[in-house]
């Protein structure tokens, strides 16, 4: 990196509170949810992780950029945060298998981020105070015309962002020579999701966030699949809509995440915006199937009613969150229909939960079997 002078650079959160930094790159304002992520590694999968859309991204590691950018490990087609904070911004890259620097990946994607925060502060700060919306700035002269336009951003409790990042067109992914079909519904796929099907000898067609049933069955799949996405899971009615209609039909159906809350709600089980949400790459959860503990990545601001599906007659809590106790798995007693509230394909993160994966597929193995039986 040439020698350069930095601009001055503020965060500005909606309840006043200002926190000082420098501007990475010419400088701006970007507007959005600000939240925090824990995962000392992944940064690359984590800004182009769909689930994140509308968000300015505290990284909590205290180095961002130190390994570059790989082309290959991106999880959408762009980054996906509103913007970055970040304490210490690595300028130069040490990695063989980088393509190029952190700085060169966001002046493509025209992001604004901004760094030599003091980041152990403003988080801390977040978790007592909660999630809520905020500006990163080099408008530091301006502070209320910037008040006046963050009061015109809307808060993430009601807002549908599955639009904005969904397919517009339908897709395949996939070899079309597999052995079973899955219909995907695009809510804020996460790649590493589809090759995690793809790779259990599954050909997907990944279908836009408002298909409908008719839709996606004419495909013909012998499963279903609903995604992580961004944003509030209440607004999307034709999501809920589609996972009534799948259920049901007793047809094979995995939720991940967005997915996972879909259908809580598609049971009359209702969500709520969390004070902070969860999202890192250590998250505790507990199977209370088989009684054993995962760590699991997980990036997610809403959660499913924990006292409503238990006293759901047809729903099953599976996993529990080890830190606060909220829900991170769901069966159906009934159906075949499970989901979980973290990232079991783990795109930055371990892999403890990728038998969930193996789980799905043999759920459609055993309906097609079933089928046969019947003929």
């Amino acid at each position: 990196m040439k020698y350069q002078i930095r601009k001055k650079a503020i965060i500005l959160l909606e309840d006043g509170t200002i926190f000082y930094g420098k501007a990475i790159g010419k400088g701006g304002s970007a507007f959005g949810e600000v939240c925090f992520n824990t995962g000392m590694t992944g940064y690359q999968e984590i800004f182009t992780d769909p689930s994140y859309f509308g968000q300015l991204m505290i990284a909590t590691n205290s180095h961002i950029g130190n390994y570059g950018v790989n082309e290959n490990e991106v999880e959408s087609d762009s980054i996906k945060i509103a913007g970055l904070i970040c304490k210490n911004f690595s300028y130069n890259y040490s990695r063989h298998a980088a393509n190029s620097s952190l700085e060169e990946f966001f002046e493509k994607n025209n992001l604004f981020a901004i760094s030599d925060v003091d980041t152990r502060a403003l988080v801390s700060y977040i978790r007592d105070n909660g999630a809520m919306n905020a500006v990163i700035s080099t408008d530091v002269e301006n502070i209320e015309n910037l008040k006046e336009q963050l009061v015109k951003v809307p808060n993430m409790d009601g807002l549908e962002l599955a639009s904005k990042v969904s397919t517009k067109q339908p897709y395949y992914f996939g070899d079309e020579n597999a052995s079973i079909k899955i219909a995907a519904l695009d809510i804020g796929i996460k790649k590493n999701i589809l090759r995690n099907l793809a790779n259990r000898d599954a050909y997907i067609k990944v279908f836009p966030y408002d298909a409908s049933f008719e839709d996606m069955s004419d495909f013909k799949p012998e499963g279903y699949f609903l995604s992580n996405g961004p944003g509030d899971p209440e607004p999307l009615v034709e999501a809920q809509n589609l996972a009534k209609e799948i259920i049901k039909r007793d047809l094979p159906l995995f939720g991940i995440c967005l997915g996972h809350q879909i259908i809580a709600l598609a049971n009359g089980v209702s969500t709520y915006k969390m004070h902070n949400g969860h999202r890192g790459i250590n998250h505790p959860v507990k199977n209370l199937i088989t009684g054993k503990g995962e760590i699991t990545s997980q990036n997610h601001g809403f959660a499913v009613n924990k006292e409503e599906a238990e006293a759901h007659p047809d729903l099953e809590i599976t996993h529990i969150h080890l830190n606060d106790n909220t829900v991170a798995g769901l069966s159906m007693k009934s159906k075949t229909c499970f989901s979980v509230q973290f990232h079991p394909e783990a795109s930055p993160g371990p892999h403890d939960s990728r038998y969930l994966f193996d789980q799905f597929i043999e759920n459609i193995k055993a309906a097609k079997l079933k089928d046969i039986q019947r003929v």
